[in-house]
Formats: structure tokens, sequence, C-alpha cells
């Protein structure tokens, strides 16, 4: 269960992803007119941002994820290059390449995570170590590599292409990765029994 610390912009900052209450609230109390942002910190003028970080002069941003130490974004959708800048900005030279990793009947095991107690929260990407949503299970279970894949882009851009490389012949629309935990379980339970019959 996740405990939501909110402002009067709709802003939600939880004590279990900040580690404390103290945390949440000091990033909550960051934002600079932010609104329906989740867990950032140091934002200004971002709207239904996600993990974001000294962010400044955004707006109409979506699903973002892990960006940090942007200015003047405007219109943003499924922000995927952050975290290349950054890296670029911060480290120089060129990036390491992108490594898709594959997981082996992956409609079957993402189903078979996900089908367990409490372990699927399609309101957000990963809500504990336990629970994720479908995409955050699909990265969580590529590993390592899932992960870094995650870092470099977001959530959502990683769950498709390791989806893609782990089972070409069953594609994964990305707007299934925000149904209802019904229909997102039925969908996988869908996608496994197809699989399984391949």
């Amino acid at each position: 269960m996740t405990t939501w610390l909110t402002d009067d912009a709709g802003n939600k900052c939880s004590i279990e992803y900040f580690g404390t209450q103290e945390s949440a609230q000091a990033a909550l109390d960051s934002l600079k007119g932010c609104s329906d942002c989740i867990n950032c910190s140091y934002c200004s003028d971002c709207s239904n941002c996600s993990d974001c970080s000294y962010c400044s002069g955004c707006s109409y941003c979506s699903r973002c994820s892990r960006c940090s130490y942007c200015s003047g974004c405007s219109g943003c959708s499924g922000c995927s290059g952050c975290s290349d800048k950054r890296y670029q900005n911060n480290v120089g030279g060129e990036m390491p390449p992108i490594v898709v990793p594959k997981i082996p009947n992956i409609h079957a095991t993402v189903y078979t995570a996900a089908s367990d107690p409490e372990s699927l929260d399609m309101s957000d990407w990963h809500t504990c170590q336990t629970t994720h949503c479908r995409a955050g299970w699909v990265v969580t279970l590529a590993g390592p590599e899932g992960k870094a894949l995650e870092k470099r882009f977001n959530t959502e851009l990683a769950a498709i292409l390791i989806y893609a490389a782990s089972s070409p012949e069953l594609s994964v629309s990305p707007a299934r990765f925000y149904d209802s935990n019904d229909d997102a379980l039925a969908d996988m339970k869908r996608l496994a029994e197809l699989e399984a019959g391949a």
C-alpha cells in the first residue's frame, strides 16, 4: 500500500518512494507551478510528470520519467531523451550501446508475476519491489539490462522494446499499459495462452 502526500495542485509524493514523511513533504514543497505530478522534486511548471528532478519551464509533459537537469521543455509527451542528454552533458563522450534484453516466454512470465495477489497496480510503473504495472513488470523481469534500458529511456519505451525483442509475433500495444487491473490481466492471460499454443 502506498501512502501519498498531496498538495492543492494535485501533485503527490509517496512516503515509500522518498523514505520518510519529512522527505516526501520536502519534495512536494519543492515543486513550483507544477500540477498532477507524481514523486517529482525541484521541478517548476511541469504537468503530469513523474520521477523528474531539477527541471524548469516544462509544460504539457505526459508520463515523463526520471528526467533531470532539463530546462525550457514544452509540449513534451513520453519523454525519452532526457537521460541521454544528461549523460552526454555530465559524463561526455559517446553513449553506451543500447541492449534490449529478451524474456523467455514473456507473456506467461509476465502474467504469472502479475497474477499474484496485490502484485499488479496499473496506476503507477513501480509501487514497490513486488508490485508493478504491466510495463513495470516487464522491465523488472528483464533484470539489470531491463532496468538500464528503463533508466536510459523510460518505463513505457523500455517495456515496448523488451516485448518486441522477446515476442515479435505477439505484439503488445503501448495503450495496454494504461488498462485497468482487470483488463490488463485479461489481456496478459490471452497472450500467455496464445504463446503456449504457438
